[in-house]
């Protein structure tokens, strides 16, 4: 999954040309379980401090890790409120959070849930994606027209399907936590419908990553996205939880934080 930029993805970008950028006083993060750090280091629980974002966890080295670095003035002003099973239809009430916070940095990755469900019907329409983060990014516009904004796109599922797909405990795991049953389901089969599944929920997802550059780009400058570099990124199962073999462990937040903080502003990379 390491191209800089995912054209055939990622249509519009929401990088501009680079300039530095203050230190934030203040830095949320939005999303799912991946932000949320779910299964990251405890037994089917969410672990905030080793989330890619706003974790404190120095193994991970998060965004909110390095920025503190940079600017003492953001210790202890992170806020974490990604949630676990969240959706694009819960995206405006971490956005409410993050408008009473008063953030003056948020990152956003979300979206998998919203293609991660039982059956290819109950996946989230794009049109109706499209709709509730353009509404999201229009409140956080409005409301903290000074905060920058960081949006990871969404992981390859499809991805996640091959590298797990031969190991017998990663099928069990998935078979039995009916875990992302779209792309996850009949994992061994190569029959045509299995095959054809896959590729719809992968391209799924690729529009679900072009709404979010779209929505970006239309915010303004002040919104980054990661150009498809999550998406793109060739990751293995030695970076996946082995307690579902889906979420990102320890190792697998670091390089999310890695990639992300590389892709996004221009804090002064030569200092941190």
């Amino acid at each position: 999954m390491i191209l800089r930029v995912l054209a055939a993805v990622i249509l519009v970008s929401g990088s501009g040309p680079a300039a530095v950028e203050p230190v934030p006083g203040v830095m949320v993060a939005l999303g799912d379980s991946v932000s949320a750090g779910f299964n990251a280091c405890g037994w089917y629980v969410s672990c905030t401090s080793r989330s890619w974002s706003a974790g404190d966890n120095a193994q991970v080295r998060s965004h909110y890790l390095r920025l503190a670095e940079r600017g003492p003035g953001l210790q202890g002003h992170n806020r974490n409120f990604a949630s676990p099973g969240s959706t694009s239809a819960d995206l405006m009430g971490q956005v409410d959070k993050a408008v009473a916070a008063k953030a003056e940095y948020v990152t956003i990755l979300l979206g998998a849930q919203d293609a991660c469900v039982r059956t290819e019907e109950t996946m989230t329409p794009v049109p109706v994606f499209r709709q509730r983060v353009r509404a999201a990014m229009g409140r956080l516009r409005a409301e903290l027209p000074q905060a920058r904004v960081f949006v990871a796109s969404i992981p390859d599922l499809r991805r996640l399907w091959r590298v797990g797909k031969d190991s017998a405990i990663a099928r069990t795991f998935w078979g039995l936590g009916r875990i992302c049953q779209t792309m996850l389901v009949n994992p061994t089969s190569t029959k045509r419908a299995d095959v054809q599944r896959r590729a719809r929920v992968r391209a799924r997802v690729m529009e679900f990553n072009e709404e979010w550059a779209r929505a970006c780009a239309a915010y303004g400058p002040q919104c980054r996205t990661d150009g498809g570099a999550v998406f793109s990124y060739p990751f293995t199962l030695d970076l996946v939880s082995r307690w579902d073999y889906f979420h990102p462990n320890a190792d697998g937040q670091r390089v999310l934080a890695d990639i992300t903080f590389k892709n996004g502003f221009d804090w002064s990379d030569d200092t941190l």
